[in-house]
């Protein structure tokens, strides 16, 4: 009777630890920038700029040395009391490309940098200003990582642009079942969805037209093979142990 049970046990026991080794992900898996050599220098001339897109909303403020010169070309919600301007309102790209500005009526700025935008407004407001000042913000910069990743969600990006690492890192990395080889970018065109994939494992990745993220772009991880194995093993594996249980217990009654 011993030895039978302890065969049993045995065999139960190399099954669990067969179930642990094909669940496992091994270092080539979840290294990044795996072929990076030592003190390699990877030149990149930064030269990414978001353009504007259908939806984005945008604030644009512009201003000049006579402030009562530049009031008739802002948007404020309320009316200015005590010397204090109220809240300045945001503009929201339509479905034609245009914003409705004051003055000006409808400038079409889809497919421009803000750079671009700031040059074409100048030269619309020559005729009524002198040298004036403008900035422009892209209001609703977000981008959402989802799948395999430590804390998945939609995130607002401070500043004019990020990279695929850096929106990776507000989700708190991938986490040990997260494909890194095959990461996907989706990205809205107007309407238009582009499927681009990056490999984070190889240094070319820096190279990629999706290294540089845009407004409401998508990054998705999906699960690698050690995830995929473990997840259709873990049900197989419990039934497996408690069939396994059962035939022990059964046998040691009827041993006895």
């Amino acid at each position: 009777m011993k030895s039978l049970k302890s065969k049993i046990h045995h065999y139960l026991s190399l099954f669990i630890i067969a179930v642990v080794v094909t669940s496992c992900a091994s270092k080539k898996d979840v290294v990044y920038f795996q072929d990076a050599q030592e003190y390699e220098t990877i030149i990149s001339d930064n030269s990414h700029e978001n353009t504007f897109k259908i939806d984005d909303v945008i604030s644009i403020n512009v201003s000049t040395l006579d402030q009562e010169a530049s009031l008739p070309f802002n948007v404020f919600k309320g009316v200015m009391t005590n010397g204090s301007r109220p809240e300045q309102l945001d503009y929201i790209i339509d479905k034609n490309g245009n914003i409705d500005f004051p003055v000006l009526g409808e400038i079409n700025i889809v497919g421009l940098t803000p750079e671009e935008t700031k040059n074409l407004l100048k030269e619309k407001l020559q005729p009524y200003l002198k040298d004036p000042i403008i900035n422009i913000r892209l209001v609703n910069f977000t981008v959402t990582v989802l799948g395999q990743v430590n804390k998945p969600g939609t995130y607002f990006v401070n500043g004019e642009q990020i990279t695929v690492l850096e929106a990776i890192g507000l989700a708190n990395d991938l986490n040990i079942k997260g494909l890194r080889k095959n990461v996907l970018v989706i990205r809205d065109f107007n309407g238009t969805k582009v499927y681009t994939r990056i490999d984070l494992t190889s240094k070319d990745a820096l190279n990629s037209p999706v290294y540089y993220l845009t407004q409401n772009d998508v990054v998705y991880v999906e699960p690698n093979n050690s995830a995929v194995t473990s997840s259709s093993l873990d049900g197989r594996a419990g039934i497996a142990i408690s069939i396994a249980s059962l035939l022990i217990t059964t046998t040691l009654i009827l041993v006895r």
